[in-house]
């Protein structure tokens, strides 16, 4: 008998340093992963409590019931203080995901909106998409601009006002921020041959006091076409077509002689206002026409120095700010409006 209580003790011994050695881990377990790991390890097929089992066959007889049922006991416990555990675990971490999102779940949705281009790229797109269809391609030049390509190429004389700081960023002696796309002209002559027709679009930089009407940043649009018996009449005409599909309807022109280095002649170009017809309003201040740019025949110099013959060729240039068009298109009075970042501004063109 005594060997049978001797092997009792034995067991019952293993169920308490199981007990023990499980509440101490069970203690210090800080995450639900800690716990699935606990659970396998105690309660698994392989586990200590598993292994119990075989020995209540060494016990005696009227012992096994009571062996069974403390390793039983000891088997609920720790089902049962693992889920409890588990259960406040959960619910922490639950908590802390919630706060580090940040996010309340039971708060409604907020509403989203749908992003827009800003009117002015809208502009640049359907100004490209318009003379890409009249048979121009595009073409890039560098903000960033060499004192030839924007001024002495285009025929600007050495002491020409354009030139000065007051009108023009300079990064250095000879290199500056371009006041104009037209800086395209020599670079383009340079790589392609004629025939040559092109746009370059982009920002430009002057160096002029910020009012409703002027910026020290803007965009502009710039074409050049150069081919032989190009003639008056052709510019013209391509600025009718031009201006006709951005402002969506038949404009009439009219054309005012005016000087540029890279042109002769040059001219300013208006279209009758859209708004009053030629009778007069606040968009055209009362003129009846709306300035849109300035233009002309390529200046023989200009072709010689990109090397071609002024006899052979000929050719037409054009340039106008982008957000001028926005702006007569829509009526809008200030410059400034297109990057003061005013989404009530903004929003209205979809």
């Amino acid at each position: 008998m005594g060997f049978f209580l001797s092997w009792g003790v034995k067991v019952q011994e293993k169920v308490n340093e199981l007990k023990v050695s499980f509440e101490d881990q069970l203690s210090s377990a800080k995450s639900t992963k800690e716990l699935e790991d606990i659970k396998i390890k105690y309660l698994g097929k392989k586990g200590p409590i598993q292994s119990l089992m075989p020995l209540l066959k060494d016990a005696a007889n009227e012992e096994k019931p009571l062996l069974g049922k403390k390793i039983n006991e000891l088997k609920l416990f720790i089902a049962s203080s693992i889920e409890e555990r588990f259960e406040f675990l959960a619910g922490k971490e639950l908590e802390k995901s919630l706060k580090d999102e940040e996010i309340d779940v039971s708060m409604p949705g907020r509403r989203t909106y749908t992003g827009r281009m800003h009117p002015i790229s809208s502009m640049i797109e359907e100004t490209a998409e318009a003379l890409i269809q009249m048979g121009f391609s595009v073409e890039t030049t560098p903000e960033i601009e060499s004192d030839y390509y924007n001024y002495g190429g285009l025929n600007y004389p050495e002491d020409h006002p354009a030139r000065d700081m007051q009108d023009t960023f300079y990064l250095s002696k000879d290199v500056l921020l371009r006041s104009h796309n037209t800086s395209i002209q020599q670079r383009i002559m340079e790589r392609k041959q004629p025939p040559i027709r092109v746009i370059s679009l982009g920002k430009c930089y002057r160096n002029e006091t910020i009012t409703s009407r002027s910026h020290v940043l803007f965009h502009q649009v710039d074409a050049l076409y150069i081919d032989k018996d190009v003639t008056f009449a052709d510019l013209l005409a391509t600025l009718k077509e031009f201006y006709s599909k951005l402002f969506k309807t038949d404009v009439e022109l009219r054309v005012r002689p005016s000087y540029f280095p890279f042109v002769e002649p040059g001219m300013e170009v208006d279209v009758k206002c859209t708004s009053c017809k030629g009778e007069g309003c606040r968009l055209c201040k009362q003129t009846g026409w709306l300035e849109v740019c300035g233009a002309g025949m390529v200046h023989p110099e200009v072709l010689k120095q990109g090397g071609l013959d002024p006899e052979v060729y000929s050719g037409f240039a054009w340039g106008g700010g982008i957000e001028r068009i926005f702006m007569l298109r829509h009526g809008i009075s200030d410059i400034r409006m297109f990057t003061e970042n005013d989404v009530r501004f903004l929003s209205q063109f979809a």
